[in-house]
């Protein structure tokens, strides 16, 4: 758990609606490479915990018979009900509304269990210990990222027909409107996110873990309505956040915008998506 923060239900409230058009997708190819790596064949279990609108769970819906999403937001699991329809795969879809630190929540076994850029928000070592005994054997867990080292600065647009998406002046916006301390729930992070997941998961009781990397660089464009979807997206911009200058903060942002591109558009490179897979120590020390 993040230290000096405690997780509050408004963490994304109102965030739901905008996160699949707003956040950047995972490198083309995620669904393949795990394909491969780990023989998945249409078949097993995969529980997705953090699930959000369902971007990774129903991307990997072809690769299993059952897909269930656990998210503690109502809103994010009403998206991915609602996406499960239109993917045409409701039927092999369950979302429950839960904590992660409810697991096992009486969901049963799996063949693999995901965490996309989730982790961070849990009970780190309660959660990972949780999901180990939720595995069947020779089942395995995978950690998914963007790839964080990748470059995004305006340089990396360079040779792409729009300028690139001014992140840091949206995120200055937001100090101006939230105060310079970032905000989370009804709390604040003073030291962002934690990371040494691999430390944790070892702790746990997994062995590893093998790196995969899917690569991106593929030119998107984004326009105005993408970079307002994937400012009240994030946590730290979340709807609610802005209480009565929500309106005032989304016309500023939009000026903003106009004033960075007056023709409407921007360039953005795909991030590459990393993933990290790990397997269930057994008590001799192997796999």
């Amino acid at each position: 758990m993040v230290v000096g923060w405690e997780w509050d239900e408004t963490l994304f409230a109102g965030s739901a609606s905008y996160y699949r058009r707003g956040r950047v997708p995972y490198a083309p190819g995620l669904a393949d490479v795990l394909a491969e790596v780990l023989g998945l064949d249409g078949r097993g279990r995969l529980l997705d915990v953090g699930c959000g609108p369902g971007i990774v769970a129903l991307g990997l819906a072809r690769l299993f018979g059952e897909i269930v999403g656990v998210d503690p937001d109502e809103g994010m699991i009403a998206e991915a009900g609602r996406a499960a329809e239109e993917d045409g795969v409701a039927g092999k879809a369950r979302w429950v509304r839960a904590r992660a630190e409810e697991l096992p929540a009486g969901l049963g076994t799996f063949d693999v269990v995901t965490f996309a850029q989730s982790f961070h928000w849990m009970d780190r070592e309660l959660v990972a210990a949780t999901v180990r005994g939720m595995l069947r054997p020779g089942g395995v867990l995978v950690h998914i990222s963007d790839l964080k080292a990748e470059d995004r600065s305006p340089a990396s647009v360079e040779g792409l027909p729009y300028p690139a998406v001014p992140h840091t002046a949206v995120q200055e916006l937001v100090r101006r409107y939230l105060g310079p301390v970032r905000r989370a729930g009804r709390g604040v992070l003073a030291q962002g996110t934690p990371g040494g997941e691999a430390a944790v998961f070892a702790g746990a009781g997994f062995s590893g873990p093998r790196r995969y990397v899917v690569p991106g660089g593929q030119a998107l464009e984004r326009t105005y309505d993408d970079v307002v979807a994937w400012a009240f997206s994030m946590s730290y911009a979340a709807p609610h956040l802005f209480g009565t200058r929500r309106d005032d903060f989304e016309e500023d942002l939009r000026r903003l915008l106009r004033e960075a591109s007056p023709a409407g558009r921007f360039s953005e490179r795909q991030p590459g998506t990393e993933i990290f897979v790990w397997h269930v120590t057994s008590a001799d020390g192997g796999e």
